[in-house]
């Protein structure tokens, strides 16, 4: 190996700082054709990056970006709009369901009813960096409409326009016009705020798998490189989704689906090995009574040559062997030497074999690395998917193709989601994935917890899942989860395990004050000011609390305690973590009483003191009492 040479110049601060950059921003990193040398090197997007700290000005003109200097990236119509869409902060909030949730008080997952587009918005301060997997099935691109047409989706002839297949005049310009490269827009638009939301979420050490068919795998791996950055993809697995060809395709069957695997930081993330099977061990013998036990023969050449390693060995028959051509032996002269005197060699019964080296059992890593080549025998297909949902809902399956739980459990074991790990799907359909969460926890006893989300999408009355009473595919969502989890519960769990099947479901929805958008960093520590009643009517303290949650960064899935102090109702989340009253009527003593619990949070109804003299002595009272307290009020 050439001996690493010095630089002898100082470091390259404009590379450094480059790589720096693509750190926080890889979207924002692209080649550039140096204009001195003429070679490629990277660079910042000076305007990309502006992007991601300021408001976007209003649209170019159309074709203003074939002004623009050359440079590698995917590009769409409707790419500025999507990131734009990507950075506007949201004025939704999260309502609590109680009656559909299981075990609201003290479960630690999450079900959430919505566009995964804003729910993804909600939790970003709650979750930030704090999941360690996130696995999508988003919707195939069929060319079909499909439900999540955010607000910059645009009309055929504006994408004709903007992809300069037509003037303003509507006069062709291009002699084969594609009508279907509107659908590749508008998908990519979609997928694309989602996945710059979910890099977001994503451990240092975490991973996301996406599934997709042959019809996006291309966009979403160019997509997929410039936000979680190209240096992070780890491999492109092919899953064999069906066990039998299809005899009425018209070109060739399609049996397969990509998961595509990013990780969040490749020197940070490392797949878990496969447990080694009874069949693994099989291959291994002990032909010559080795001490050391059975022993596998290995390949002892390689196609990588080098002169050096390519030399003759003389086999004890007196054989003269070499490599066959453009190989080379894999160790050097002396190091062959070395293994024969130890016994790691193996040149046949008779001696007379090429040689090729020992490999013992005892000395094998504890597990198999995993390939890129998914069977079904192995982690299921997508009928085997339907066949389980059945199981569950007495024969009747209501979705053609969901995946099958030992492909989510293959991926949730991969993937080193251990104790206490957060598993995010933010396309959950049937709920696969919130299922394989609580097999997977039964079994080795790790307490992980899952987030689906889950579009309220409308089904038709006239199909299956209409007929059994199903308004919305999120009610199928959470049906299955409690299905799952007594059937997990009445089959042997392992002691460890918490036991949790709950879920606590969250209701995406309209904020619960009136005509007022207000974020966090809109309020100062000590700004009580005076308002008036500002809640909508029909919502409940608890959709104020779960409001003030999403608003704080706190964990939506931390436990809640509801109490009654001097009469009035107060919830206590975490016991101490936050501490919240929206009742009427709060005195000084019940102030008093709340700041001796010393929680890190509190917060009160704007309107809900008995006198402006009460309201103005809260935070004197707090200074006094429990000073580390944070205080506000709505």
């Amino acid at each position: 190996m050439a001996m690493e040479k010095l630089k002898m110049h100082s470091p390259d601060q404009i590379k450094e700082n480059t790589a720096k950059i693509g750190e926080l921003f890889p979207e924002c990193v692209t080649e550039t054709k140096d204009d001195s040398t003429g070679e490629l090197r990277l660079s910042v997007d000076l305007d990309k990056l502006k992007q991601e700290f300021t408001p976007p000005p209003p649209p170019p003109p159309p074709h203003s970006e074939m002004d623009s200097p050359e440079r590698y990236r995917l590009d769409w119509p409707g790419k500025r709009a999507a990131l734009h869409v990507a950075n506007s902060p949201t004025t939704k909030t999260l309502r609590p369901l109680r009656e559909e949730s299981v075990d609201f008080e003290n479960t630690q997952n999450l079900l959430v009813e919505g566009n995964n587009l804003d729910a993804l918005k909600l939790i970003q301060q709650s979750y930030l960096g704090r999941v360690k997997l996130i696995y999508i099935d988003p919707p195939y691109n069929t060319g079909n409409d499909y439900i999540y047409a955010d607000n910059y989706s645009e009309s055929l002839r504006e994408h004709l326009e903007n992809s300069l297949q037509v003037d303003s005049d509507g006069n062709r310009l291009a002699a084969n016009p594609d009508t279907s490269g509107r659908f590749h827009s508008n998908w990519l638009s979609m997928m694309y705020p989602r996945l710059k939301l979910a890099r977001n979420l994503l451990r240092h050490d975490g991973a996301i798998f996406m599934s997709i068919d042959d019809g996006e795998v291309h966009n979403l791996r160019k997509m997929a490189d410039e936000i979680f950055g190209e240096r992070n993809f780890v491999s492109n697995i092919i899953w064999e989704k069906k066990f039998s060809p299809s005899s009425d395709a018209r070109w060739l069957s399609d049996t397969h689906d990509h998961i595509l695997l990013y990780a969040r930081n490749k020197d940070a993330w490392a797949p878990k090995l496969l447990p080694r099977l009874e069949s693994h061990d099989k291959r291994y013998n002990n032909r010559d009574k080795d001490p050391r036990g059975p022993w596998q023969a290995d390949n002892l050449t390689v196609k990588s040559y080098s002169e050096t390693y390519d030399y003759e060995i003389v086999t004890p028959s007196g054989r003269v062997v070499r490599p066959s051509h453009g190989s080379c032996w894999r160790v050097s002269k002396e190091r062959f030497q070395e293994m024969v005197e130890d016994n790691r060699i193996w040149f046949g019964e008779n001696g007379s074999n090429v040689p090729r080296m020992k490999r013992f059992l005892s000395e094998v890593r504890d597990g198999i690395v995993p390939v890129t080549i998914w069977k079904h025998i192995d982690v299921g297909h997508n009928q085997g998917g339907r066949q389980e949902l059945k199981k569950l809902f007495e024969g009747r399956g209501y979705f053609d193709s969901p995946k099958p739980v030992s492909l989510l459990r293959r991926i949730i074991h991969i993937s080193n989601a251990g104790e206490g790990d957060i598993v995010l799907d933010f396309f959950s359909g049937s709920g696969t994935t919130g299922h394989a969460v609580l097999e997977a926890n039964a079994e080795d006893g790790l307490n992980r917890k899952f987030i689906l989300i889950q579009l309220d999408e409308m089904i038709n009355a006239d199909t299956e899942a209409g007929r059994a009473g199903y308004r919305k595919i999120s009610e199928i969502t959470m049906e299955r989860m409690r299905l799952a989890g007594r059937k997990v519960l009445e089959d042997e769990c392992h002691p460890d395990w918490n036991r949790d099947v709950g879920f606590r479901a969250l209701k995406l929805d309209s904020s619960n004050l009136k005509d007022v958008y207000y974020r966090p960093e809109e309020m100062e520590q000590s700004d009580l000011i005076d308002g008036i009643d500002n809640l909508k009517e029909g919502r409940e303290p608890e959709d104020l609390l779960f409001q003030v949650l999403v608003d704080w960064g706190v964990n939506l899935a931390l436990p809640i305690r509801r109490e009654a102090v001097q009469d009035k109702t107060v919830y206590f989340v975490d016991n101490d973590a936050l501490v919240a009253c929206f009742d009427s009527g709060v005195t000084e003593n019940m102030v008093k009483e709340l700041a001796g619990n010393k929680p890190l949070r509190v917060v009160f109804r704007d309107s809900g003191f008995t006198t402006d003299a009460v309201k103005i002595n809260v935070e004197q009272i707090f200074r006094q009492v429990s000073p580390g307290t944070e205080v506000k009020a709505i």
